[in-house]
């Protein structure tokens, strides 16, 4: 049989077009060199196949991994997926193609790096999404809940049941500076789409004051004795704080003041 042809995938940067890239992987019989995204700087000297995402392939796709592999690897490539793991479609495949090859039992092999490396990836995922389940902060703007995020990892996808579901009653916007992407929110109804630039509203006297009154509850509740700024850093990584109203200054500005 003969070897596979190298060559370098280009897709939309989507879970559905990575899918459908591995489709054509195997379709064409090519082993990728690398995947590129739209924003991708690179310059490739391999050939290169320019893949358009296709629903019905990726579908195809994901249905095997559950069939071919184990349910669970289903959830471990889309999580993983979401993770800040540098090349992270080549981790992707290198895993797919060792699950269709060994089957379920490759997720039990936790020493196979291919699988180690993802877990541990979509393990800080999950943890980062869960600290942002209590770190969110949200402004009422012209009757619109509106909050901005600063995460690693792509955590709209994770948060958005938790959120939806606590806020369902409510019109609220979650947006995500770091990868430039939404979470919109309507009862009934959402959607997370990409979104170059974000500007908030400046807040009314009405929002600083409930500003105020946050974090004049934040400081009445602590206690001076047992204050631990190390203990807090670690509940509370500093990251975190550029975000957070109980941080930021009085006037409402987005920098937090300086903290010792």
């Amino acid at each position: 049989m003969p070897p596979w042809t190298t060559v370098s995938y280009s897709y939309d940067g989507s879970f559905s077009g990575f899918l459908s890239c591995i489709y054509e992987i195997y379709v064409h019989r090519e082993a990728p060199a690398s995947f590129a995204r739209p924003d991708d700087p690179r310059v490739s000297l391999w050939p290169e196949r320019m893949v358009t995402a296709d629903g019905e392939h990726a579908r195809r796709v994901y249905r095997s991994l559950g069939e071919k592999i184990a349910p669970g690897a289903k959830a471990l490539v889309a999580r993983g997926f979401l993770t800040c793991l540098p090349e992270v479609e080549m981790h992707l495949w290198r895993f797919i193609q060792a699950g269709y090859q060994k089957g379920g039992q490759i997720l039990l092999d936790l020493t196979d790096e291919r699988v180690s490396v993802l877990n541990k990836a979509v393990f800080q995922l999950n943890h980062e999404a869960h600290l942002y389940t209590g770190f969110v902060r949200f402004s009422e703007q012209s009757g619109v809940l509106v909050s901005e995020i600063e995460p690693k990892n792509r955590v709209l996808p994770v948060l958005r049941p938790h959120f939806c579901a606590r806020f369902s009653r409510e019109t609220f916007v979650i947006y995500d500076r770091t990868h430039r992407e939404s979470l919109f929110h309507q009862p009934g109804r959402w959607a997370i789409v990409p979104l170059s630039e974000f500007r908030a509203a400046a807040p009314d006297e009405t929002e600083l004051d409930f500003r105020r009154l946050w974090r004049t509850f934040y400081r009445a509740i602590s206690i001076e004795g047992r204050y631990n700024p190390k203990l807090r850093m670690t509940h509370m990584p500093k990251r975190y704080w550029r975000v957070m109203t109980e941080f930021q200054a009085e006037d409402g500005r987005q920098s937090p003041p300086a903290i010792e």
